[in-house]
């Protein structure tokens, strides 16, 4: 998680473990150049890795996906994180000594981390290039590309296969914060802001128990917000709030089926205040993205989205918990480079 001073003073952390005319993703491929012959000779990394990943197994399966690579032809430089919010600081103090492609060798947190210490950017900055291996943990947004997790990412690497990616940027009344998967706030945020608190050391069963207590409290609740275009705000009351860059998170959970990483939007996603029984009917259909058929949900695509909140609210990014006063969320257009 990152330390207070990296994103603004009223930021409050909880420990824890954690059609529309839309463009298309700019793909660079070297694989028909490696068939040729060719090797990733040249291609330096700086990984970052958090060791804690996935209760300690991203320590025990990196070196033989290193070996691998190192194999491939790929330079890799390693860092190990040993506090939250370390992954931000070694980002940081790398670019600013020339390096331009790291690893996150984690899972969703490592590269939220990593992309606070990469952003914002020097004027004119050509964008940076990240990877992604998820050893020992999940990874949502790679999820976009494969459901095969570290065999993909290791492929794409070795391929020298990367996209361009947009950064999504939050504004809020301490600072400002970059992310490139998912903001959600409501339900979702309640469930993970209840597990860090109190259920953070329980693993799944922690999950499960607050996902039972957060549909007992069950607060529907207006989160005033206006979309580009759009002369008033949404004060309706509703279950949860999405503001996303890929589709999944969680895992699997499709919560933004119509989003796409490169289009220069911001993925809104909206549902109704749908009552308990509704919500445990529907929930398998979050997994597969077709909740956003239901009369009670809504999405659009902008690429600028303000609200209007009374005070600071618990928010779930890219896989860390925090409490800010969001105050505005826009679109950075392929700032950054990822290999998936």
């Amino acid at each position: 998680m990152l330390p207070a001073e990296c994103i603004g003073p009223s930021v409050r952390k909880h420990r824890g473990p954690q059609d529309d005319k839309r463009g298309t993703d700019h793909i660079s491929d070297s694989s028909t150049a490696k068939r040729n012959g060719h090797t990733n000779l040249g291609q330096d990394y700086f990984a970052i890795v958090n060791p804690a990943a996935g209760g300690g197994r991203s320590r025990k399966l990196l070196p033989s996906a290193l070996d691998r690579l190192r194999a491939g032809g790929l330079q890799i430089e390693l860092a190990e994180t040993r506090a939250p919010g370390q992954a931000t600081e070694l980002a940081r103090e790398a670019y600013g000594r020339g390096v331009r492609q790291f690893i996150a060798v984690g899972g969703d947190g490592t590269s939220f981390e990593i992309v606070n210490g990469l952003f914002p950017l020097p004027v004119g900055a050509q964008p940076p290039t990240l990877a992604f291996l998820p050893l020992g943990t999940g990874n949502s947004f790679l999820r976009d590309f494969s459901d095969r997790g570290v065999e993909h990412a290791i492929e794409s690497l070795l391929s020298e296969r990367n996209r361009a990616c947009d950064v999504l940027r939050l504004r809020h009344r301490g600072g400002v914060l970059h992310y490139i998967n998912i903001l959600s706030m409501g339900f979702s945020a309640d469930v993970a802001t209840l597990r860090a608190r109190r259920f953070s050391h329980w693993g799944e069963l922690g999950y499960i128990t607050s996902i039972f207590l957060t549909l007992a409290r069950f607060d529907r609740r207006p989160f005033p917000v206006r979309a580009e275009g759009e002369n008033a705000f949404d004060e309706r009351r509703c279950l949860f709030l999405t503001f996303s860059n890929s589709k999944f998170t969680g895992g699997t959970m499709m919560i933004a089926p119509k989003a796409k990483i490169s289009d220069g939007l911001i993925e809104y996603v909206r549902w109704g205040p749908i009552g308990r029984l509704g919500l445990i009917r529907n929930l398998s259909t979050l997994y597969d993205g077709t909740h956003i058929q239901h009369p009670l949900a809504e999405r659009k695509a902008a690429s600028r989205v303000e609200f209007k909140l009374d005070a600071p609210v618990d928010v779930m990014i890219d896989g860390e918990v925090l409490t800010v006063h969001c105050e505005e969320i826009d679109v950075l257009p392929s700032a950054l480079r990822v290999v998936a």
